[in-house]
């Protein structure tokens, strides 16, 4: 297989996800300075085992946040993060796979190709949920049934 392909996941899934508590940077939607925030939280955050990561973007202002799911002992004001959290309800799921960079250009056609099946909630952003380093979750938010 090659390594700059992610594999194709045939399979699309509703899940319901809960409001999570995170920390995060919020920068311009554009990919170099997405790659510099992520750099900063990783190095804000430390040790990486243990956390979940996330990717959020769209509502309330257009923006991209890099998450770290809030730990008991995180402390925002001495991280020099910022505090939120991302809605909860129901979303629209698919797994991008492949090796990192390569991966995340694959990202922005699988949010499309989710788009037109969904029944989109535009009031509340879109997620990555980074599972593993060659593992994402895409989540688009939709509308309750």
């Amino acid at each position: 297989m090659n390594a700059s392909i992610p594999a194709p996941d045939p399979i699309t899934r509703r899940v319901e996800r809960r409001e999570t508590p995170v920390l995060f940077i919020s920068t311009a939607d554009e990919q170099d300075a997405i790659t510099e925030a992520w750099d900063r939280l990783e190095t804000i955050v430390g040790s990486l085992h243990g956390r979940k990561f996330f990717g959020v973007f769209g509502p309330p202002d257009g923006s991209y946040r890099v998450c770290v799911q809030v730990q008991d002992d995180d402390d925002a004001t001495v991280s020099g993060l910022e505090s939120g959290s991302i809605p909860g309800g129901p979303y629209l799921s698919t797994t991008v796979r492949g090796e990192p960079p390569e991966i995340y250009s694959h990202i922005p056609t699988r949010y499309a190709e989710l788009k037109q099946v969904a029944d989109h909630d535009s009031t509340r952003p879109s997620i990555e949920f980074y599972r593993r380093r060659d593992e994402i979750d895409l989540l688009i938010p939709v509308n309750a049934r």
